[in-house]
């Protein structure tokens, strides 16, 4: 790809090292008080039986503020709607993940060369969303801001950085996110739940599409 087309706008470029990002806590307080933090976890432990018993369709900042015996001030107050107490519960598999690529066992984390490292990210991303499918649809982030928010800038910034390794001369940033889009949330559900594709498919399918974009021979 031409190295002359115009750059992402500066705050979407990734760096070379990627901050670890967290989903829906960015603007909780450093510490919270003891009383405060049991109730937060409670409230989240409530909403994670919600989600097991009931999918996340029934995780309602009503249903939830039963489920854990308090008024529906409590959890618009810690969380603010239904869509930062469902980034909540996610955040903890967000901050995990990203541990993982950063400082994980290779070839997900470092050690690994570039290819092996794209191919093992978008297995466990895979499998990650496939866990996760309801919650993370049902968290999704307003069109306006679905490519723009944290942890999308971070996946995005890590994805690049592995091209930029294995492919110094393509336009990284526009091929991080064409990848990445194999890797929708929305997709894997369409392709899963409704043409019934197994999950291994998608992963080899995974493999053949990083092969072909990195011009390696296929694993298959």
């Amino acid at each position: 790809m031409s190295a002359s087309l115009p750059p992402f706008p500066k705050a979407e470029q990734p760096v070379d090292q990627p901050e670890l990002l967290q989903l829906g806590v960015a603007e909780e307080e450093p510490c919270l008080r003891a009383d405060a933090a049991r109730n937060r976890a409670r409230l989240l432990e409530a909403a994670a039986r919600l989600v097991a018993e009931h999918g996340a369709a029934g995780v309602t900042m009503e249903a939830v503020a039963a489920a854990a015996s308090v008024g529906k001030g409590t959890v618009f107050r810690r969380f603010g709607d239904r869509t930062g107490l469902l980034m909540a519960l996610l955040d903890h598999s967000e901050k995990k993940f990203q541990g993982a690529l950063l400082s994980g066992p290779a070839p997900l984390g470092p050690g690994a060369p570039p290819v092996e490292r794209l191919r093992a990210f978008g297995r466990a991303a895979l499998r990650r969303s496939a866990d996760e499918l309801d919650l993370q649809l049902a968290a999704e982030n307003s069109p306006e801001r679905r490519f723009s928010n944290a942890p999308r800038r971070f996946l995005r910034g890590h994805v690049t950085l592995l091209l930029r390794q294995a492919l110094p001369d393509a336009d990284c940033e526009l091929l991080a996110q064409v990848l990445l889009g194999y890797l929708d949330p929305a997709a894997i559900h369409y392709l899963t739940r409704q043409c019934g594709m197994p999950v291994e498919r998608l992963e080899a399918g995974w493999d053949d599409l990083v092969a072909r974009v990195t011009r390696t021979e296929s694993p298959c």
